[in-house]
């Protein structure tokens, strides 16, 4: 499905993407045609590799134009799938083809190709058939490699803070964005241990996610343990305590063997990340939850503060790599946004827990549990108790 844009339509399509971007550059005045899930991935991608910028040198094209510069007149361009971009770094770098074609792998682009001898410009398009992983220097005819990183020798990178070997449970977290999901499917596909499920967005009591109590209900029914997540687009700590009383308005009468997370990603809340932490955060805790924060490695470490990183667990969004580089400490690793899971349709974002939150949770009695755990008796101690109480009632006899 396609959108069409007057040729003065200014309009903001993702945080860093206006569709005056993917304007043909024929210099005429027709309409922009555009597949709204060009610029999603795009957002995606620009989190992803931690740009700058992303630069696109062709978007859209009117088939006249086209097939002036060496295209066709049905190609995925004048379709509105697919863009010629250049990603800087946050040095103003400009970043190789052949990162970015890695990382647009793990995104799910289905053509994407480097197009210049310099490796700095890149072809991406959001096609469903006929996948095309291809490298121009070679050949515009075929595609080259099933794996970037293979193909581009670029190891994926590894880190030194938790390993795939240290996973407790590998789970998915899921919003309504997933449609309504085949939640036997799911459990029967064995990869799921748990789900972080959205439990809405914003302040107002109508933003609640639209399959949360569906999603909710089939994880207890199938005891799928799960947590929850509220997406903000607060910018003062009041909104952000708005947001948060809304959030516990929707937890209410339930329990969460996982945390309960503070979602964090538009730019505007990230210029005041740490105050809309803490003002979420601590209303959040105070009503007996167990909280963490989501958001991602660029996030962790230019807009929030040690302290708060510290005070609350980390649910950590870093795509692309094999094991992320992010040096803090973390609980959850959000690794992939392009899962395929049996009983979902289309992709599915992937986490791993590094933490047994199920028995920290319950034994706490946090999420909507009763505290059951008991302390282990002492043997020793006991023992010595009944001794003494035995001779102080023998003293008690005497005396009487």
């Amino acid at each position: 499905m396609t959108t069409t844009y007057k040729s003065t339509n200014n309009k903001q399509l993702t945080e860093h993407f206006n569709v005056s971007e993917f304007r043909c550059k024929c210099g005429g005045t027709h309409d922009t045609v555009l597949n709204p899930e060009l610029p999603d991935k795009l957002e995606k991608l620009f989190k992803a590799l931690d740009c700058s910028a992303i630069i696109i040198n062709s978007g859209y094209r009117c088939p006249t134009h086209s097939v002036n510069i060496g295209g066709s007149a049905s190609d995925f361009h004048t379709k509105g799938y697919a863009a010629d971009i250049v990603c800087y770094d946050q040095s103003g770098n400009k970043i190789s083809s052949k990162k970015v074609s890695c990382a647009a792998q793990d995104i799910g682009f289905g053509g994407i190709s480097n197009i210049d001898g310099t490796y700095t410009a890149t072809h991406v398009d959001v096609r469903t058939s006929n996948f095309w992983k291809g490298d121009e220097t070679v050949t515009s005819a075929y595609s080259v490699t099933d794996d970037f990183y293979s193909y581009y020798g670029i190891p994926k990178s590894s880190g030194n803070v938790s390993t795939t070997s240290e996973v407790i449970a590998r789970g998915i977290d899921v919003s309504e964005h997933q449609g309504v999901i085949d939640w036997d499917k799911v459990k029967s596909s064995g990869k799921v241990d748990f789900a972080i499920l959205r439990a809405g967005y914003g302040k107002e009591s109508g933003q609640i996610d639209r399959q949360f109590e569906r999603n909710y209900s089939e994880c207890k029914r199938l005891g799928i343990p799960c947590g929850a997540y509220w997406y903000t687009y607060a910018v003062t700590a009041d909104e952000a305590k708005q947001e948060a009383s809304v959030f516990l308005r929707t937890l209410a009468g339930k329990s969460f063997e996982y945390p309960v997370a503070f979602d964090i990603e538009e730019q505007s809340s990230l210029a005041n990340a740490s105050e809309l932490c803490e003002a979420f955060c601590s209303e959040i805790e105070k009503a007996g939850y167990y909280t963490a924060i989501y958001s991602f490695k660029s996030a962790f470490e230019n807009n929030i503060r040690s302290d708060v990183k510290s005070r609350y667990d980390i649910f950590l969004s870093h795509i692309g790599v094999e094991q992320t580089d992010y040096s803090g400490n973390y609980g959850l690793w959000q690794y992939s946004w392009t899962g395929s899971i049996d009983g979902i349709s289309g992709d599915v974002d992937l986490d791993y827990a590094y933490k047994d939150y199920p028995t920290i949770i319950k034994n706490s009695g946090l999420n909507g549990f009763s505290k059951s755990y008991t302390k282990p008796s002492n043997p020793e101690k006991n023992t010595l108790e009944q001794i003494l109480n035995h001779v102080a009632n023998i003293d008690r006899k005497f005396k009487d």
